[in-house]
């Protein structure tokens, strides 16, 4: 860790994580050893980053959220409020051939409060999942998910506007993964 970043009194980074210049780590927040969180992050009230887990540069993680072992967040994502992030497929309290199964969320990704994000999938680049979604399969690169299971409903700009409501074709000029 370096001088530069908060820690608050209450929060709980753990020795070993790499916590990066300018990053703020809320009340209650719990950041594990082997931890990696990028520069210039704010790490929100009560969230948890597990063992092993990187989150990239500029990421904000709003509170109450759990980012577990297999979760991947690249630079400047926005996870909103109670998102949840899974990593197991079959959950059981006892299951000794338990493995991590990997999410991986691209660069400029958002998420909207009270979201689930099933493991084993890819949120593409500026992709936008809506509020309360349930995620289960690959979100686009710029592409606009919601519902339960989510589902495509169009297209958003790297500022987060819709630029198109055509869920089959993404306009012309947004870059596509």
């Amino acid at each position: 860790m370096t001088d530069n970043i908060f820690v608050h009194p209450t929060a709980d980074v753990e020795e070993g994580a790499k916590v990066g210049d300018g990053t703020k780590v809320w009340h209650l927040a719990h950041v594990r050893s082997s931890a990696q969180v990028g520069a210039g992050c704010v790490i929100g009230r009560n969230v948890y980053v597990d063992a092993n887990v990187t989150v990239g540069d500029r990421v904000k993680i709003q509170n109450n959220v759990s980012v577990y072992q297999g979760v991947t967040i690249e630079d400047e994502v926005f996870v909103g409020p109670c998102a949840v992030f899974t990593n197991d497929f079959r959950p059981r309290a006892q299951n000794p051939d338990w493995t991590i199964t990997p999410t991986l969320v691209r660069r400029g990704a958002s998420i909207g409060a009270n979201a689930t994000l099933v493991c084993g999938i890819e949120v593409g680049e500026y992709a936008m999942i809506a509020a309360g979604s349930v995620v289960t399969k690959d979100v686009k690169p710029y592409q606009l998910v919601a519902g339960n299971p989510a589902r495509p409903k169009g297209w958003v700009d790297e500022k987060g506007e819709v630029v198109s409501r055509d869920v089959d074709n993404p306009p012309a000029g947004l870059a596509q993964g």
